[in-house]
């Protein structure tokens, strides 16, 4: 886990023209937000976002730096004065982002290309920071969970993709459960079933071989099909493997999907709750006693109704009816981006 030195969240009064930079796992995005105090909030915000190449997604920071330079010049030419900047993470900057309009949220979790989630803790319950002034007396922790590898439940296909993967034995919470991953899990099963003549026949497509030839939207939509002969599945599977299939074995591939997303849903709902538990712990039992709100933010929570419904059914699971009627799980929308900004603007406030 890693400190993240956010000690102030935001509380409604700051007010002021504020710009904030979003590096996700797929987009960048820059944003500009006017922000009002607490009567008006959020007057207007602006944004641009570009997909980002895959080359750089591979490549070195440089780009990165020369992006900070950019922002920098464009500020000066419009005569804006850069006093307060602030470099936060995005799972962080979603948790800043929903305090302001809720200030029950207290974790924050982003299910998207990849994945992370926040908390807020006490900072005398943190060794390294004793003797840390803390205005309120909290911090955020990012838990960086992604990167959780042990005891997970691995099949065969999660490590072959892993010894496959730039970073064998690494993220490997995160290529369970992240957007990623889910519909490489599924072309690897599709792959095996096809070798052993359970799914194509004695032919294997060549097309299916091919990594990451289904993407999780993919398995996403094959999820949503509701039609009696399973058309968009069809349809899908003919883009992903140049071969006709029958209902048969649409009905397999729609399971395989139903399958993956379960488990990657249900173990994000089992990180949710762990969270949960630690600040129950720490609390000495006060945190289940009062409303909790976890705040989430990504394309794939947002966009895969299959999985947010087995996330919220893995959570309402283990912690039992009482508990979790506590427990509200809600959208944060464009919660980093905004949330970059309403940091900016409390730590200007403290600063000047």
């Amino acid at each position: 886990m890693i400190l993240s030195y956010v000690d102030s969240l935001p509380t409604g009064n700051e007010r002021g023209l504020f710009y904030a930079l979003d590096l996700g796992g797929t987009n960048f995005r820059v944003l500009r937000t006017q922000l009002g105090g607490r009567d008006e909030r959020v007057i207007a915000t602006e944004f641009e976002q570009v997909s980002i190449p895959q080359d750089l997604m591979c490549g070195t920071s440089e780009p990165g730096k020369d992006i900070v330079a950019c922002l920098n010049e464009a500020m000066g030419r419009q005569g804006l004065d850069m006093r307060v900047s602030s470099l936060v993470n995005d799972t962080v900057a979603t948790l800043a982002g929903a305090r302001y309009w809720d200030n029950d949220v207290m974790v924050a979790v982003i299910l998207g290309t990849g994945t992370n989630a926040c908390y807020v803790e006490s900072v005398e319950a943190i060794p390294k920071l004793q003797g840390h002034k803390s205005s309120s007396g909290k911090t955020i922790i990012n838990t960086e969970w992604g990167a959780f590898s042990n005891g997970l439940p691995l099949t065969e296909y999660d490590r072959e993709m892993d010894a496959d993967s730039i970073n064998p034995g690494e993220q490997l919470f995160e290529k369970t459960i992240s957007g990623m991953y889910l519909g490489e899990i599924v072309r690897r099963v599709l792959v095996k079933m096809a070798e052993t003549g359970s799914l194509f026949g004695k032919h294997i497509p060549e097309k299916l071989q091919t990594p990451f030839a289904l993407g999780t939207p993919n398995i996403s939509s094959m999820q949503q099909d509701t039609s009696e002969d399973l058309e968009a599945v069809g349809s899908i599977l003919y883009e992903a493997t140049g071969v006709d299939s029958n209902l048969d074995v649409r009905k397999m591939v729609v399971e395989v999907c139903n399958t993956i997303a379960k488990r990657g849903g249900r173990l994000a709902g089992a990180g949710i709750v762990g969270i949960l538990q630690k600040m129950e712990e720490d609390s000495e039992g006060v945190v289940f006693g009062k409303r909790m709100v976890v705040a989430m933010d990504g394309g794939l929570y947002e966009h895969y109704p299959q999985y947010k419904r087995y996330l919220k059914e893995a959570v309402a699971e283990i912690l039992g009816p009482e508990l979790s009627s506590h427990v509200v799980i809600e959208h944060s929308k464009d919660g980093s981006g905004i949330g970059a900004a309403l940091l900016a603007a409390t730590n200007s406030i403290f600063e000047h």
